[in-house]
């Protein structure tokens, strides 16, 4: 993977290739940016770029036998660790190794894909993954053995925050004194769940949204009309993952807007009818029928529509990139809705549940409870008093 093949930081590019030209390159980095910034092709080129030499951009021969390697992901230098979790193919003791096929296959296909993709790709989607403590053995083991090729070692850990507490302990001393010429890079979209003792051991390597302006190029490039392009580009809001699902109608945002807005609906239409409430517990109990993952992406989508609909409230247009293509539903007219009185409440109880779900609560329970009390909080007038 080469740096002129990717859509990235170019800012971030710069910085990575000048330290490797100059013998600085730091033994753990930590790469922190939203969803579709494109960290992980950036750490792969990166890495690539680091493993083959390829001083000064792409000038030189890259035909060659490391270049290859690196760019079939099969480099014996290179390294992956990233949530998984035990399935069908795996019964136990799940560690990325058992799933280095369908990785490839994966960044092959989906290489902007985020933790969700990732989950139903390999069938894991109705479980949490993680990056447990045989996954740390695992990379202990390895990197304790010589670079194959003599030169350095890098292993690119995906979605560091899925580590969990033993496994972040024992990769915690190596991390801290790693052999020579060893390269981390840890990637995340949340540094808050990450060990606090790692977090201090790396270099952080801040990414940002994609420009709009580079998502509508390169959705053009892929074959999509310049209006449609400019369109699909500023609902994606910097996330280029999210421009491909649209491009191709193939988003889980589209399932999630059909139950946000039958969820939104139905919780206006249950005030003083008893009746109605039945509904909503119907609508939760077939939220809970999916897996956590899928529960915990819906909430944070609902989360998103709820700050949207805020800004558009204020008359903040600008900000305002979501769009719903659910027939009959405008945001205009459900923005006045949240105001400065609620939204905060609504927010805290959305991440109430989020906290409730990813700690194996019943989902039934926690999205019906949330459905009652959106129910309450969506009819609160922007006027009214706060009672404490």
């Amino acid at each position: 993977m080469l740096f002129k093949d990717i859509i990235s930081d170019l800012r971030v590019q710069q910085y990575l290739t000048n330290s490797a030209d100059n013998g600085r390159i730091a033994h753990a980095q930590l790469f922190v940016g939203p969803e579709g910034s494109g960290k992980l092709m950036m750490a792969l080129s990166y890495a690539q770029y680091v493993l083959c030499n390829n001083k000064h951009g792409e000038n030189l021969p890259l035909e060659t036998t490391c270049n290859i390697k690196c760019d079939a992901l099969i480099h014996p230098d290179l390294h992956f660790a990233f949530p998984v979790s035990n399935s069908a193919k795996v019964k136990s003791h799940a560690i990325s190794d058992h799933y280095i096929a369908d990785w490839r296959n994966f960044l092959k296909e989906q290489p902007y894909g985020n933790l969700f993709d990732w989950y139903r790709f390999i069938g894991i989607e109705k479980k949490q993954g993680q990056i447990g403590v045989d996954e740390a053995q695992s990379i202990v083991k390895k990197l304790s053995l010589k670079s194959y090729e003599g030169g350095f070692k890098v292993i690119i850990i995906w979605m560091a925050e899925t580590l969990n507490s033993p496994a972040s302990n024992k990769l915690l001393k190596l991390i801290e004194e790693p052999p020579d010429k060893t390269l981390f890079i840890l990637i995340t979209e949340n540094t808050d769940r990450i060990l606090p003792t790692i977090r201090s051991r790396c270099q952080i390597v801040q990414f940002s949204k994609l420009p709009e302006a580079k998502i509508k190029h390169a959705l053009i490039n892929q074959g999509l009309e310049e209006n449609e392009a400019i369109s699909v580009a500023h609902e994606s809001d910097g996330n280029f993952n999210k421009a491909l699902d649209l491009m191709n109608m193939d988003s889980e945002d589209l399932i999630f807007e059909k139950w946000f807005v039958e969820w939104v609906r139905t919780a206006f239409r249950a005030k003083g009818n008893k009746s109605v409430v039945h509904d909503l517990i119907l609508w939760s109990e077939e939220v809970a029928k999916t897996g956590r993952e899928v529960q915990k992406k819906f909430l944070h989508f609902c989360i998103g529509i709820i700050r949207q609909a805020l800004l558009k409230n204020y008359g903040a247009d600008k900000l305002v990139f979501v769009k719903i293509h659910v027939e009959g539903f405008d945001l205009a007219k459900f923005a006045p809705y949240i105001h400065e009185n609620n939204v905060l409440s609504i927010i805290e109880e959305l991440e109430n549940a989020l906290y409730h779900i990813e700690r194996n609560g019943n989902a039934k329970i926690i999205m019906t409870d949330l459905s009652i009390k959106l129910t309450r909080l969506l009819h609160k007038k922007p006027d009214e008093l706060k009672l404490g």
